[in-house]
């Protein structure tokens, strides 16, 4: 199961292995590809978008559909110029062949050109008015140049932009607003960056094992001794999955019997593109110890276990935190105290962030506070992450802006898979708030 012949492969398929084998810099075309694969350029059409959906390929102004090479997600921090033109509604004034490269930083330019010229280098963006000189010394060190106003620029800054091959933009918003904007895209990425997602835990190159419908006990023992595990994913003809045996199936079973009368049919499958979390909770969920990953067409790419999962889960603990979601904002104005008999509470002040329209705190933050205190006092006594099975919420008092709280977490039972906490929320000494939440220990 290591390789696919070609003839297991869809015409779909077959196109992409293609576009993969190009070299860089190779142009593609639609009517090339039909021509070259033998099928119908309707069918070449289809597969050159999954390739640019994959990252494989890109379509450029004036160049046309290139081969690429495909960007790592430990890039997925960086923005490139043609996403900061979308971001603003921008106009492309010249340098369009640098559209394709990324920017690590932006300089915002409102002061004196030769102070500006200290913190402009190679790879970032000038945010600017229309100052031609500053665009062309921009360009000179090696900078792209956002102007502001929807202003234009002279010719000559133009054509030194097309030569030097770094883009020169123009936007209608103000500068306040673009660097907003960046800013944000950038804060994004940086979160998006620290999900993990199952591509990244599967093993590059590693050997895939699998049975087939037909197979036998006998073939099961024989794969189970060379590998040392006793599940495994079971694929038809075109490797796509139709069932998970294991070897609580293949109890009593003849030595001739096929597994296609044994296996668990149409079995929870997972992406290449699902988060590692999601996965955890399928696995706790549903009490299943392996998780077959599969493409778009259903075909297997990898197999997942319960101890990759939580090698990952421990790792991700580990990793520091580059950009703070809602959630961690939400949190991160309580402070941890301890009462009189050194019982674990978390005291804060509800800012106007955590406010509906009418000035009383969301529900929904209220929600998020009881979860996040029902987390921590389970890490207290015991090592790894909770999957909510059931929350209880009773909602007593409305609490306003600047109100003082004190969440005040009870663990009723913690074992090692299962965990029932109660959390109160108190203002002023009254329950304001209260729940009731089981969760799965992972």
């Amino acid at each position: 199961m290591d390789s696919q012949s070609a003839d297991t492969l869809t015409k779909h398929e077959q196109i992409l292995r293609y576009i993969e084998t190009l070299k860089l810099g190779s142009r593609i075309s639609v009517r090339k590809i039909a021509k070259n694969m033998e099928v119908s350029e309707g069918t070449a059409y289809r597969a050159i978008k999954e390739a640019e959906n994959q990252g494989l390929v890109s379509t450029k102004e004036r160049i046309g559909t290139v081969r690429v090479e495909k960007k790592l997600r430990q890039n997925i921090d960086k923005l490139t110029f043609a996403e900061v033109v979308n971001m603003v509604d921008g106009q492309v004034l010249g340098g369009s062949r640098g559209l394709h490269k990324t920017l690590h930083k932006f300089v915002i330019g409102a002061m004196e050109q030769d102070a500006m010229m200290r913190y402009i280098e190679a790879g970032s963006l000038l945010i600017v008015g229309n100052r031609n000189r500053a665009h062309i010394c921009a360009l000179e060190q090696g900078a792209g140049v956002l102007i502001t106003g929807g202003f234009d620029t002279s010719s000559e800054v133009k054509q030194l932009a097309d030569k030097l091959e770094l883009p020169i933009i123009s936007s209608s918003y103000d500068t306040f607003t673009i660097a907003s904007m960046i800013n944000r895209a950038i804060y994004d990425r940086l979160i998006k960056k620290k999900i993990m997602l199952v591509e990244d835990i599967l093993a590059s190159g590693a050997s895939l094992y699998a049975l087939k419908a037909n197979s036998t006990l006998k073939d099961w023992q024989r794969l189970s001794e060379d590998t040392g595990y006793s599940r495994f994913p079971v694929v038809d003809e075109w490797n796509r999955i139709i069932g998970v045996v294991t070897s609580k199936d293949m109890v009593g079973a003849g030595s001739l019997q096929t597994v296609e009368k044994l296996m668990t049919r149409s079995p929870l499958t997972v992406t290449p593109q699902t988060s590692v979390a999601s996965a955890a909770h399928m696995m706790v969920w549903e009490g299943i110890e392996l998780l077959p990953v599969v493409d778009t067409n259903r075909k297997m790419v990898g197999v997942l276990n319960r101890s990759d999962v939580l090698k990952a889960m421990q790792y991700i603990q580990k990793q520091p935190q580059n950009g703070e979601t809602f959630e961690d904002l939400i949190w991160s104005g309580l402070e941890e105290v301890r009462d009189d008999k050194g019982a674990l509470q978390f005291h804060g002040i509800i800012t106007p962030q955590m406010t509906n329209h009418l000035g009383t705190v969301s529900e929904g933050v209220l929600t998020t506070l009881m979860t996040q205190a029902a987390y921590r006092i389970v890490q207290e006594h015991k090592k790894g992450d909770l999957v909510m099975d059931n929350m209880s919420t009773y909602f007593l008092k409305p609490l306003q802006i600047d109100s003082k709280i004190e969440i005040r977490p009870t663990i009723i039972e913690v074992s090692r898979k299962f965990g029932k906490i109660d959390v109160e929320i108190y203002h002023a000494g009254a329950l304001v708030s209260k729940a009731m939440l089981t969760a799965q220990v992972i």
